[in-house]
């Protein structure tokens, strides 16, 4: 976020060009600077052979060093057993519908033994996940797919807080144009109509609860609704001057957002919950939810809000 950007008009005219980042194609990001020849232009990309594939003995060392980069789903599965011959395609289905975010690594346990051995399995199916070279266990049967979803929801959650955020891409395949997923809400949503986006992104939402870009539409709809004909100096400023009342500290901490100061927005917010409680304890830590969403899991700010944020409540 770029902390030089005047917010300060308070009129259709919000900008949230600084919270709208992760719509922008690369190059846009980068100031026009192309793909390199041979290799993704994004430094967070990591090549792959594909979002699912098969290891073994030999190569899961590779595996192992991949999830340093990208959480890996490990799907530890037998032919012979009917349970885990339900739950692989189930598991395939929802790591690919991250879009790269997590890969899924399949080990034939009855091909395997010493791998199977390594990680202790005692029946199939055993779903775990790696994180930076460590096991984290998942669930040990076959589940509906909207309860898988959950766990890879929590598991990416994990791997963000850990740093882990980079994003598989298959090598050798075409990039789609990047562009937004959602053109109406966006659009409304430059325009300054918040309330026809907020109300196109639940729809998304309500349709499939799992889709990145509508949350992070809707946050943002809402930030841009909030502060529609706020002047953000003064929010900060009323504040600052009223250090235990929640309902400024919530304000002011969306003009710090929008203004480029998203550490001082979260510190303000962390430190009215570690001393309240009940509803307004749940209201402070739900905008802190909200704002994670506007910035992105793999934001520096929310890595570290986030920790803040667990030790605040617990």
């Amino acid at each position: 976020m770029d902390p030089s950007q005047d917010n300060t008009q308070p009129n259709q005219g919000l900008d949230l060009s600084a919270v709208r980042s992760r719509n922008l194609p690369h190059e846009e990001q980068s100031g026009g600077q192309g793909q390199a020849a041979g290799g993704p232009a994004d430094p967070n990309a990591v090549a792959v052979p594909a979002l699912t594939f098969d290891v073994d003995e030999a190569s899961f060392t590779e595996v192992v060093a991949m999830s340093d980069r990208v959480p890996v789903v490990i799907d530890l599965w037998a032919d012979r057993s009917e349970a885990a011959k339900q739950l692989s395609p189930i598991v395939q289905r929802v790591v690919e519908s991250f879009g790269g975010r997590l890969v899924l690594a399949r080990v034939d346990v009855d091909a395997n033994p010493r791998l199977a051995q390594a990680f202790g399995v005692e029946s199939i199916p055993n779903i775990i996940a790696i994180v930076k070279g460590q096991p984290v266990p998942l669930f040990q049967s076959a589940l509906p797919e909207q309860q898988v979803r959950a766990y890879f929801d929590e598991l990416l959650k994990l791997a963000g807080e850990n740093g882990v955020t980079g994003h598989a891409v298959v090598a050798g395949a075409e990039q789609e144009p990047a562009g937004p997923a959602h053109p109406e809400a966006e659009e409304a949503l430059s325009r300054g109509d918040f309330d026809t986006a907020e109300s196109l992104f639940k729809t998304a939402l309500a349709a499939s609860p799992a889709d990145e870009e509508a949350k992070f539409g809707l946050a943002r709809a809402g930030l841009g609704r909030r502060l529609i004909d706020a002047d953000p100096q003064q929010l900060i400023a009323t504040a600052d001057a009223n250090p235990k009342d929640s309902e400024a500290a919530k304000a002011a901490a969306d003009a710090e957002i929008v203004g480029g100061n998203p550490s001082s927005a979260f510190n303000r917010l962390i430190s009215l919950i570690r001393v309240s409680a009940g509803d307004e304890k749940e209201a402070l830590r739900l905008r802190v939810l909200e704002l994670f969403e506007v910035l992105g899991a793999d934001d520096p700010a929310v890595t570290k809000a986030r920790t803040a944020l667990m030790r605040a409540l617990f």
